[in-house]
């Protein structure tokens, strides 16, 4: 006779449990390579300061020049967040056109699939010379190119995979194609919309940043980490770096959220 084991402790107990055990092999990894970062690539690999300065080294210059960090992770921020949200209403929409006229997306696939494979630095003179280097549109742009490409594709997907068995059902209810585009195709994308919006979100920060490389406000993330390594102030460029990291990690983190309101109905979302 089996014996069925039952977990007395409180539903806020096991969940603060799940919880820590969910992040505790990313905090041995973090703490790791603040570690190795620290001490052991320094003093046993002897990597030099102007490949990687020590992390304190780096935590001084953040502190240091945190006005000037926090003035250009705002700029920065700000042409990542306008990238992400062009982009992405332009890839949703795309996909929306070409998930309900099928000619119109293989007409216009190929010309997506080789705009995509530009690199991202052959855009920039092109949009500086469009809107002005000054001009954060030039950058915003570069990171809504980044951003459309995976943003179309994933939406396309989700919209397209819908189970024949499903579409048979809506059709024996007399749904009308529109009916079953809204109420089936459409809640059935948004786990691929929410995926394709998280990579989208890491690009936008990586667009906004090197965008910045090649002309922009002098306060920005990107024109700063070129200036300073300019003037072997590596430690600074790491700082910068590392304020750009976790704007992404912020980007990033909003979309998880987002996803979490908006389609918890959905077993991955429950699961997750």
């Amino acid at each position: 006779m089996s014996t069925v084991v039952v977990d007395e402790r409180p539903a806020h107990l096991t969940r603060l449990t799940k919880s820590v055990r969910s992040w505790l092999p990313a905090a041995v990894v973090f703490a790791t390579g603040l570690v190795s970062w620290q001490w052991l690539l320094p003093d046993v690999a002897g990597i030099e300061s102007f490949l990687l300065p020590r992390f304190s080294d780096v935590m001084d210059a953040l502190w240091t020049e945190r006005d000037a960090l926090r003035a250009g992770a705002w700029i920065t921020f700000k042409e990542a967040l306008g990238g992400l949200l062009l982009g992405s209403v332009a890839g949703i929409a795309g996909a929306l056109a070409l998930a309900r006229w099928r000619p119109l997306g293989s007409a216009l696939m190929p010309y997506f699939i080789a705009a995509n494979a530009v690199p991202v630095i052959a855009f920039a003179p092109v949009t500086n010379a469009w809107f002005g280097t000054l001009s954060p549109w030039s950058k915003i742009v570069i990171a809504a190119v980044l951003c459309f490409f995976p943003v179309l594709v994933n939406t396309l997907r989700g919209l397209t995979s819908v189970h024949p068995s499903s579409i048979e059902l809506m059709h024996s209810y007399a749904a009308s194609e529109r009916a079953t585009f809204w109420k089936l195709r459409i809640p059935t994308s948004m786990p691929f919309v929410f995926t394709a919006l998280k990579v989208a979100a890491v690009l936008a920060m990586i667009g906004a940043v090197v965008g910045d490389f090649f002309g922009g406000s002098t306060e920005a993330l990107g024109v700063a980490i070129q200036s300073s390594v300019a003037l072997s102030r590596y430690e600074v460029a790491w700082a910068a770096i590392l304020v750009a990291s976790l704007l992404g990690i912020v980007l990033y983190s909003g979309v998880a959220l987002l996803e979490r309101v908006l389609i918890r109905w959905h077993p991955a979302a429950r699961d997750d």
